[in-house]
């Protein structure tokens, strides 16, 4: 069975493998993590390749830049030093025909016109101090914001405005 102060004692030494191989622990937690990896096969382990992984870092460091980069920042250096060109001049007119534009602009007066004839009170339009809309204004318990409801009448439909002053 293992003890569970085995296992404490292996993952704190695990997060500190990395320290310990840079030499950057104090000496007592230094010697407690070198005899917890000399009896333990999986700090052992992992110590061992972190060991490999900075030997190829350190190998391929001192690798020379492959060739296919030389040219690459010549033709960056070429691209900033080269004198800038001028603009093409524009040789068709500034308006044209677009169908695009104008079946969206049709879209959107249909919408329009859809939304207005929706909007519109059915039946008689009542006279007096009352109208056909409901506008019901609330405080909210922040100072800066109101919330207001407009409520057509026979009409299952709220619509909700909350105005706030950011």
């Amino acid at each position: 069975m293992v003890r569970p102060t085995a296992v404490l004692t292996c993952y704190r030494t695990r997060r500190r493998i990395g320290a310990y191989l840079d030499g950057a622990l104090d000496e007592r937690q230094a010697a407690q993590a070198g005899a917890h990896i000399a009896t333990c096969a999986r700090c052992q382990a992992e110590l061992d390749g972190l060991r490999r992984l900075s030997a190829m870092l350190r190998r391929g460091l001192r690798a020379p830049v492959p060739t296919q980069w030389t040219g690459f920042w010549e033709g960056v250096r070429r691209g900033i030093e080269a004198p800038r060109r001028e603009p093409a001049v524009r040789t068709r007119p500034a308006w044209r025909w677009r169908p695009g534009f104008a079946v969206g602009a049709v879209a959107m007066l249909v919408l329009a016109v859809s939304v207005a004839v929706w909007q519109m009170p059915r039946g008689a339009v009542t006279t007096g101090g009352t109208g056909m809309i409901s506008v019901t204004s609330a405080d909210t318990d922040d100072p800066r914001s109101t919330v207001m409801v407009y409520t057509p009448p026979e009409r299952d439909l709220a619509v909700v405005w909350l105005f706030t002053s950011d």
